[in-house]
């Protein structure tokens, strides 16, 4: 079984690239963080507040959830666009601090990776806590101001807005008591400023076939 793990911050191009990637291989993809953000728009439309972890616990342990490289359906509701969406990007940190709701989603993680007999799969600790024994562990990054111009070229709105809002994610997301966003000794560093999606996805499907000759 084939497990690619893809790390990185916001805006460095891990969902792009990951998609890329594993249409190369002919691999399956999974977005994890599109699975946090939909608990989040769930728990957002059915009023749950989002500081009540035991609730969105509960959310999370309950909920129907597909998440395919298309759409994210979460208790019969589309959340394809809303997840991405200001208000669920602003709230999703709140929720990825839940060590209960963490606990549920990563073990849907790897069930599915099991279903699908490995496959690409992109988050923030992904090689550090859901699959340590990955057969390529990679971060990906990118410079800050490189990472704004991308969510707004996406999006929309202020450079300058969105390069602070990406700072304060970063810090959250890399200071949480659960599983943080870390690059492990054994991940390679992969920097998306300056190169094409072509170059690094390029360069990935070598370092694949280094870690796993039976995939040449």
């Amino acid at each position: 079984m084939i497990i690619i793990a893809i790390d990185g911050p916001a805006g460095a191009g891990k969902s792009t690239i990951a998609k890329a990637l594993a249409k190369n291989l002919g691999l399956r993809y999974l977005d994890t963080g599109a699975m946090y953000r939909a608990v989040t728009f769930a728990a957002l439309e059915t009023g749950i507040l989002l500081e009540d972890e035991a609730a969105v616990a509960v959310l999370a342990k309950s909920c129907e959830m597909s998440v395919t490289e298309d759409s994210v359906i979460i208790n019969k509701m589309d959340a394809t666009k809303a997840i991405r969406g200001p208000v669920v990007t602003k709230a999703v940190s709140l929720v990825a601090t839940n060590s209960d709701v963490r606990n549920e989603l990563r073990s849907r993680q790897r069930d599915w990776a099991i279903q699908n007999s490995g496959g690409v799969i992109e988050g923030r600790d992904i090689g550090s806590v859901v699959f340590p024994d990955a057969t390529l562990k990679v971060y990906l990054t990118a410079s800050p101001i490189v990472r704004a111009r991308r969510r707004v070229a996406q999006d929309g709105g202020d450079v300058d807005q969105i390069a602070a809002e990406i700072a304060e994610r970063d810090q959250r997301d890399s200071t949480r008591a659960d599983s943080p966003l870390t690059k492990t000794t054994d991940a390679v560093i992969v920097d998306t400023s300056d190169q094409t999606i072509e170059a690094v996805v390029s360069h990935l499907k070598k370092l694949v076939r280094q870690a796993n000759p039976e995939s040449n």
